[in-house]
Protein backbone atom coordinates (compact mmCIF):
# COMPACT_ATOMS: atom_id res chain seq x y z
CA UNK A 1 0.00 0.00 0.00
CA UNK A 2 0.97 3.44 -0.42
CA UNK A 3 0.00 6.57 1.03
CA UNK A 4 -0.54 9.49 -1.08
CA UNK A 5 -1.81 13.02 -1.40
CA UNK A 6 -3.63 14.58 -4.31
CA UNK A 7 -0.70 16.05 -6.58
CA UNK A 8 1.26 12.20 -6.18
CA UNK A 9 -1.51 9.86 -6.25
CA UNK A 10 -0.97 9.53 -9.98
CA UNK A 11 2.80 7.91 -9.07
CA UNK A 12 1.14 5.86 -6.61
CA UNK A 13 -1.21 4.23 -9.21
CA UNK A 14 1.53 4.05 -12.30
CA UNK A 15 3.62 1.93 -9.24
CA UNK A 16 1.31 -0.12 -8.37
CA UNK A 17 0.56 -0.92 -11.75
CA UNK A 18 4.05 -1.37 -12.41
CA UNK A 19 5.46 -3.37 -9.31
CA UNK A 20 2.32 -5.87 -9.46
CA UNK A 21 0.85 -5.68 -13.23
CA UNK A 22 -2.67 -5.30 -11.57
CA UNK A 23 -5.33 -2.99 -11.72
CA UNK A 24 -4.70 -0.36 -8.40
CA UNK A 25 -7.50 -0.02 -6.00
CA UNK A 26 -8.03 3.50 -4.62
CA UNK A 27 -9.18 4.18 -1.55
CA UNK A 28 -10.11 7.80 0.08
CA UNK A 29 -9.03 8.13 3.93
CA UNK A 30 -11.61 9.51 6.10
CA UNK A 31 -11.16 12.29 8.74
CA UNK A 32 -9.12 9.70 11.32
CA UNK A 33 -6.38 8.48 9.10
CA UNK A 34 -5.71 11.95 7.99
CA UNK A 35 -2.50 12.42 9.87
CA UNK A 36 -0.59 10.05 7.48
CA UNK A 37 1.86 11.95 5.31
CA UNK A 38 2.34 11.25 1.71
CA UNK A 39 5.54 8.71 0.65
CA UNK A 40 6.13 11.49 -1.57
CA UNK A 41 5.98 14.13 -0.02
CA UNK A 42 6.04 15.62 3.82
CA UNK A 43 1.71 16.62 2.90
CA UNK A 44 -0.89 14.74 4.36
CA UNK A 45 -2.26 11.61 2.56
CA UNK A 46 -5.68 11.97 1.68
CA UNK A 47 -5.35 8.67 -0.39
CA UNK A 48 -4.27 4.73 -0.14
CA UNK A 49 -3.21 2.72 -3.42
CA UNK A 50 -2.95 -0.97 -3.06
CA UNK A 51 -3.60 -4.02 -5.45
CA UNK A 52 -5.66 -5.48 -2.98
Amino acid sequence: MIYSCDEHVDIALDTIVDEYETFPILTKLDGDNLLTTCEYCDKRATYIVGNK
